[in-house]
């Protein structure tokens, strides 16, 4: 008489993000496992307006099931310009990156790859108005997690996908804490139709850069999903100070503000710049401050709890922002965001966490031993991306010290030949599947 299976493995997921909502759908197709994912908020929606759609998240949406629902602007053309004055900087194809056309970086809106990953989660599995406070590493197994609403549960696992203010990072690494690094990005979405009419805003995906941050333009829609009064068109404008001269109180997400205090940073930028940001109706402006904190040298804790996402590498741009006392050469060394690659990074940690457990599981190995594969792959890239950024942030003081006399045009340019290339091939080249690959190459595994 064969023997009985062993329970299911418990597994609570922490947050209703693309990491989340990816780690739902990896690891629901396991076998023998029972996966609940718990969310805080009312209902499932995504704050902001767009997301940069890569080859390296395509990638992941494919082992995910659900490339085939996220639809956007194909990036075709790529432009930088000097903000103050227009003047083109740089102009970059997609088809310079010699990639399938269906792989080419897309711009779109987050509700889009919501829905996309929505569509594959299993039914029944998604509890919202969950909002955790606490977790305790229970002697006798697993996870035991109480919520806002006095209810609880245990998991011998718990994958925390809960974003930038992860409150399983903060339970897990207790002395961890973030902070505002001085960024503020200004985020909206308005009918394309609205600022159509202004000379080189909305032909292209550009960067308009200042000496204290930019402002980027994109179309974000399919012209083939939308029709032509429906497509929408993103401004995203991001501003720079030294965080320590910052008095008001800071949100990582999406709060009300109004047109002049967003105009108020750009001023100086070109006519058109400001003739776009103009076209936006009053109440429409959400804001986002950039946090971020202490490296983590580890993405898993407690043999039972797992990091992915915003969660596992705390960091907005840059770790800390760096200013000149000559004004015109206080730019951002930051790139946008986790390298414009936020998405991309959670939805990889998700696919690989499912692959590492179902390989330990496979060879009759406990969750720890998934775990300690999942963080073997995961925190050296994250290791790797730190030092990218520090690499960044040195190249970029010292162009700004050893001249007083470098110009806001210079440091622009140096600026704009950080962006992409070969030196980041390994984010917006990486292939997932391929990672995993070399992983049981390495070990000698199926």
């Amino acid at each position: 008489m064969p023997s009985a299976l062993p329970p299911p493995l418990r597994i609570a997921i922490i947050g209703g993000g693309p990491g989340g909502l990816g780690a739902a759908i990896a690891l629901s197709s396991l076998p023998n496992v029972s996966v609940s994912l718990f969310e805080q908020a009312h209902e499932l929606r995504e704050i902001g307006a767009g997301i940069r759609i890569g080859f390296n998240c395509w990638k992941a949406l494919e082992l995910l099931g659900a490339a085939n629902g996220v639809r956007g602007h194909v990036k075709e053309q790529i432009l930088h310009r000097n903000g103050l004055t227009g003047e083109l900087v740089r102009s970059y194809s997609a088809s310079d990156l010699s990639l399938p056309h269906k792989y080419f970086a897309q711009r779109v809106r987050r509700t889009r790859l919501q829905s996309a990953l929505l569509a594959e989660v299993p039914k029944d599995i998604i509890q919202l108005k969950k909002r955790l406070v606490s977790l305790e590493d229970l002697d006798s197994g697993g996870v035991y997690l109480v919520f806002e609403d006095g209810t609880a549960a245990t998991a011998d696992l718990v994958v925390g996908g809960d974003g930038i203010r992860s409150v399983v990072r903060e339970h897990t690494f207790p002395g961890h804490a973030i902070k505002f690094i001085g960024t503020t990005i200004w985020r909206v979405l308005i009918p394309l139709s609205s600022i159509s009419h202004i000379p080189d805003i909305s032909s292209s995906t550009a960067w308009w850069h200042g000496p204290s941050g930019h402002v980027y333009f994109s179309r974000v829609d399919d012209p083939s999903e939308n029709a032509a009064g429906e497509h929408m068109f993103e401004i995203a404008c991001r501003n720079v100070i030294d965080p320590s001269t910052s008095t008001e109180k800071r949100f990582s997400w999406g709060i009300p503000a109004t047109n002049e205090k967003v105009e108020s940073h750009f001023k100086d930028y070109d006519p058109r710049v400001r003739k776009a940001l103009a076209q936006v109706p009053e109440g429409l402006w959400k804001e986002f401050s950039a946090f971020a904190g202490p490296r983590l040298e580890t993405v898993t804790a407690w043999d039972k709890v797992a990091l992915i996402g915003d969660a596992s590498h705390p960091l907005s741009g840059n770790t800390s922002s760096s200013h000149s006392p000559n004004p015109k050469l206080a730019i951002s060394c930051s790139n946008t965001g986790a390298f414009g690659s936020g998405a991309a990074f959670a939805l990889e940690d998700a696919w690989i966490l499912a692959q590492s457990l179902s390989y330990a599981r496979s060879n009759d190995k406990p969750v720890s031993d998934g775990l300690r594969i999942f963080d073997s792959i995961r925190s050296p890239y994250y290791r790797r991306m730190y030092e990218h950024l520090d690499q960044q942030k040195k190249a970029m003081v010292e162009a700004k010290t050893s001249s007083a006399d470098r110009s806001f045009q210079e440091v622009l340019n140096a600026k704009v030949g950080s962006f992409g290339g070969e030196n980041l091939k390994w984010v917006y080249g990486n292939n997932i599947e391929e990672v995993w690959r070399e992983y049981l190459e390495s070990v000698g595994g199926e």
